[in-house]
Formats: structure tokens, sequence, C-alpha cells
């Protein structure tokens, strides 16, 4: 898999790489240090996950995010020195997956490396699936869409994915929503249930509350409550 980091510091890039291909020895690394080399190495390669430090020169990480979320389906996580929950905002907002602050924390760092673990054991076109999933959740997602997008019949993608992800395509794509839900829950307190429900890909409200019950045991209301004064 390819991964991007962008930073102007080099020994930040260093130490990120190092950290990173510690855990995960067979992915391939692309450096930037600004937004137009990144954008140069995104055009040659295929990038998967990309990590952007937010405050490079020219144009900054956020800019460069909104880019790379508008024309390429890629995995996004900001790196920045500032703990800003309007950054945060932001970031969420643009679609990036999830955000770390400096001085990198391993353990943080592996916290949020955690759900790729199981990619290097995926074929190529689950690894597409799954990055689709990731960019489009908040979309209509069907399975003849995604097995149309990486070009295989959708009986025998159906089949494949529950093979390799272990659940089915449903499953994964309701569990991936939720999560996305109960970030949004906590970051965006004044954001209204039905909105939240909406912008992660759900038909209804009250099919949302439904199944946010059966995999936490509340409904996102009480959720949003015990996790904000928790």
């Amino acid at each position: 898999m390819n991964i991007l980091l962008v930073d102007d510091e080099p020994l930040e890039l260093e130490q990120l790489e190092y950290l990173i291909q510690k855990k995960f020895p067979n992915w391939k690394f692309f450096k930037a240090h600004d937004g137009s080399q990144a954008l140069q190495i995104v055009k040659q390669h295929d990038i998967f996950l990309a990590f952007l430090d937010i405050q490079i020169p020219g144009k900054s990480g956020l800019e460069l995010a909104k880019e790379l979320t508008r024309s390429y389906s890629m995995d996004i996580i900001m790196v920045t020195a500032f703990q800003n929950f309007a950054y945060a905002q932001t970031s969420i907002r643009l679609g990036v997956v999830d955000y770390i602050t400096k001085p990198i924390i391993e353990d943080e760092l592996m916290a949020v490396l955690s759900k790729y673990e199981r990619l290097g054991r995926y074929s190529e076109q689950i690894v597409n699936a799954l990055k689709i999933i990731h960019q489009e959740y908040s979309e209509k997602l069907t399975l003849s869409y995604l097995a149309s997008k990486i070009h295989i019949n959708p009986a025998y993608f159906s089949r494949k994915f529950q093979e390799e992800v272990g659940v089915g395509f449903s499953e994964y794509l309701n569990e991936y929503r939720l999560k996305e839900a109960q970030k949004m829950l906590i970051e965006f307190p004044d954001m209204s249930i039905s909105t939240i429900s909406e912008r992660c890909g759900f038909n209804s409200q009250h099919y949302f509350s439904q199944i946010f019950r059966k995999m936490t045991g509340q409904s996102p209301r009480d959720y949003r409550l015990r996790e904000t004064f928790h």
C-alpha cells in the first residue's frame, strides 16, 4: 500500500515513517514537504493513506485535504501541533478520518492505525472497496455500485468481501457509519441527531437510532450526554 507523508520538517517526516514502518514494514512511503509536491506524488501513484501536517508552506494541510478529498479516494489523517477544537471540526467536515497531535506519541499513532492492520491481508480489490466505503459512506452505497466501481461481479464481490473481511458488506458499512456517527456526536455537540444520521448515510433517524442502540446499548442522545460529561 502507498502511504503519503506531508510535513515541511524533515525530522518529523523521518520519525513518522520510522514509527509506521515498524508496524507495517511492507507499506511503501512517499514524502513531500509542501502541497504542490504532495499533489505531484498523488497524480503519479495510487495513494491509500495520507498523513498531512496542518502547518505546511503554501497551501495549508486543511486546504490540501480539501483538494485531495474532492478529487481522489484516499484516507486522510491530519497531524497538528495545535490541540485546537476548531481544527478537529474542520478536519471532520472535510472527511478526514482522524487526526493526531505533535509531538507524536507512538501509542496514539498505533491506535489510529489499528483499523488498517487487517488490510495487509486483503486482496487489492477488497482494499479498493474499503477505500470507497471510507470515502463515500455518507452516500447511498450499494453492493452493486461498489462491485461496478472495482469491476467485479456483484455476487462474487459479496462472497469475497465476506470471506476476507469476516462480515458482510452491509454489516461492515453500518458499523463504519456508526463509528463515524459516534465521533460526530462528540465533536459537534450542537448538531442535531437527524443531521448526523443523514450525514452518516442513514435513510432515517429512526433506523439510525435503532441500530445505534443495538450496537452501543444506548440511544445516540444518551451516548452524547454520557461521553460529553464523562
